[in-house]
């Protein structure tokens, strides 16, 4: 068995693993990066597009948001569609701010671009992956690659390995409190190359389902139905889930859609889900590790990059004497989660069709959309919440 050392070990190299380590490395703290998946897998993923400001400016603070200003497409709305009417949100207007639509995918390659321009190990394809003492002074990981074990040394350990990931599975039972709601329905989503039906986002709620309109570039697009749980990807042929789109969206805009064939053809299950605390001795959880928020709102990969943004602040207090950062991790991060999985749940309350709710759930959502539209209010509410929520101090 060979081992090393570093200051911080960073379990997974998606989009939040990457970008503590390369905050971390701006800040002069050494980070060693532990992936089970291939490099490719970590890329293949298709996720998340809408950035909030506040992961625009740690990308930023990173150094790795040359190409998202050159390529991102900043948005200053979005439109909610009701009984085929739609109401435009003046985020720019209303909050000063905008977001920026930049896919996950393409956040995940400047950050492993730039880690590996920079030098910094990352090890990819590692088995056996577990955490080990974060209960006490000496931290460490073991992995194996290529049938070699390896033991990595560390003063802290960065759980950012996802929902079904190895760090937060290693916290004993009695010492996680879960909070979960698993909603009745999916999103099935495909991914084609053709232009957006609209410049802005929309978010259409019908009597058929729910249905978003969202984008990756100007020549991407990313459309999503609301569907059964019980229903399988391969049920659907393109055709099929372009004539359920078109019928789902005001006829003003789905006669402006330009079809094609899928690059890529999903179902996705939505659930909210909370573990607390997010840390546990000198294990920090980040991420999807820690919370889940169904993507109404575009939270996961904000939040993600939210807990991030605090740990690697926290980390260098530490290095530079102050604990109150590690102290105050948990706490902090929970205030900001509990307000996106507030919205998330909001959001997707109003927009999708529940089988339960009956015509009284309907009435509600309407009467909540009419609020929501005539109310300056309200509005600015909704603007404040999809724009983003600022890092607590």
């Amino acid at each position: 068995m060979s081992s090393s050392r570093t200051q911080v070990a960073i379990v997974g190299a998606g989009p939040s693993g990457l970008l503590l380590g390369a905050l971390l490395a701006r800040a002069g703290i050494d980070a060693v990066v532990v992936e089970q998946r291939s490099a490719d897998y970590v890329l293949g993923r298709i996720r998340a597009g809408v950035l909030e400001q506040v992961t625009v400016d740690l990308l930023d603070e990173a150094g790795v948001s040359e190409r998202l200003h050159a390529e991102g497409l900043p948005h200053d709305g979005v439109n909610l569609s009701f009984d085929g009417v739609l109401h435009r949100i003046d985020l720019k207007a209303l909050t000063d701010k905008h977001v920026v639509v930049y896919g996950q995918t393409e956040v995940t390659r400047d950050l492993m671009q730039a880690r590996a321009a920079a030098g910094l190990k990352t090890v990819y394809e590692a088995q056996d992956v577990a955490v080990h003492g974060f209960d006490g002074a000496q931290p460490s990981v073991t992995y194996t690659v290529n049938g070699e074990a390896h033991t990595l040394h560390c003063d802290f350990i960065a759980g950012c390995d996802g929902y079904h990931g190895v760090c937060r599975a290693s916290v004993p039972a009695d010492a996680l409190q879960t909070h979960e709601k698993v909603y009745p329905f999916g999103w099935l989503g495909i991914l084609a190359d053709v232009p957006p039906v609209a410049h802005e986002l929309i978010y259409a709620h019908s009597e058929r389902g729910f249905a978003l309109c969202s984008m990756r570039s100007a020549t991407r697009s990313r459309y999503y139905v609301q569907c059964s749980l019980d229903d399988h990807a391969d049920r659907w042929s393109d055709d099929a889930f372009w004539a359920e789109l078109a019928r789902r969206l005001p006829p003003q805009v789905a006669a402006q859609l330009v079809t094609g064939p899928s690059i890529e053809k999903s179902i996705a299950p939505l659930r909210s889900f909370v573990t607390e605390p997010m840390r546990f001795g000198r294990l920090f959880l980040a991420g999807d590790a820690a919370h889940i928020v169904p993507p109404t709102g575009a939270k996961g990969l904000n939040l993600a990059a939210g807990d991030v943004g605090l740990l690697a602040r926290a980390l260098d207090e530490h290095y530079r004497g102050s604990n109150r950062g590690i102290d105050t991790y948990s706490q902090r991060c929970l205030q900001r989660v509990w307000k996106a999985e507030r919205f998330s749940w909001w959001f997707t309350s109003l927009m999708h069709q529940f089988p339960e709710t009956g015509s009284f759930g309907q009435r509600m959502q309407q009467a909540e959309l009419a609020y929501l539209t005539s109310s300056q209010a309200a509005s600015t509410a909704l603007a404040e919440n999809y724009v983003g929520l600022p890092l607590p101090l």
